[in-house]
């Protein structure tokens, strides 16, 4: 059990909760994290890359040239991959490139960086984040804390704190069912409502 700080939405101490997380370096998974941000990467990638094959490029219905006495290598279509102009061979082709992750694994991905941005003072836990949407509030907010680069994790995903924050070039602004680890590893500082943080504890056990 671990008492942590709760601040009130001008980031002043407010109170402190209790979570049943062990907030220790031996908490940290360094390989698990990597697995799991180099996971999330290689799902976002298109995987669209195709090249034509020898069936597939145009022409090749007759002979390009007689098969003696040309001093050429003999050839039997200008759709061969030893001609110019013809397919590939062993190209890129449409494909996947997802990568399975076990839940606990991901679990403990996320477990661990939530440990490590407590252990290097980068956690805010702030009771509510209280916005009119406006990016401007926003910045001034989080810049006279030295918070702009920072993920904001609401409890809500369509509040105005996620609207305010997401217009700022150095933050993003997600609800708590969203969190991914990548984001959570990409952004320095880590802001997340009390409600949010308690619903992750408990996925986190």
């Amino acid at each position: 059990m671990t008492e942590l700080n709760v601040l009130n939405n001008k980031f002043e101490s407010k109170e402190k909760i209790k979570v049943n997380l062990e907030f220790t370096p031996d908490a940290i998974n360094v390989p698990v994290v990597h697995q799991v941000v180099k996971a999330i990467l290689a799902g976002r990638r298109q995987g669209t890359a195709k090249t034509k094959v020898k069936s597939e490029v145009s022409g090749g219905g007759k002979k390009p040239f007689k098969q003696k006495g040309t001093g050429n290598a003999r050839q039997g279509s200008t759709r061969s991959p030893l001609m110019p102009g013809g397919g590939t061979v062993f190209g890129p082709v449409p494909r996947s490139y997802e990568q399975k992750v076990n839940k606990k694994v991901m679990i403990g991905a996320l477990r661990s960086v939530i440990v490590d941005k407590q252990l290097a003072g980068k956690l805010i836990i702030v009771d509510a984040l209280t916005s009119t949407g406006k990016t401007k509030e926003m910045a001034k907010l989080l810049g006279s804390k030295n918070l702009l680069n920072a993920l904001v994790v609401t409890t809500d995903s369509n509040s105005l704190a996620i609207r305010a924050t997401n217009n700022l070039k150095t933050a993003k602004g997600l609800g708590v069912d969203n969190l991914s680890v990548y984001e959570a590893v990409k952004y320095e500082n880590l802001i997340i409502e009390k409600q949010a943080f308690e619903k992750l504890a408990n996925k986190l056990v």
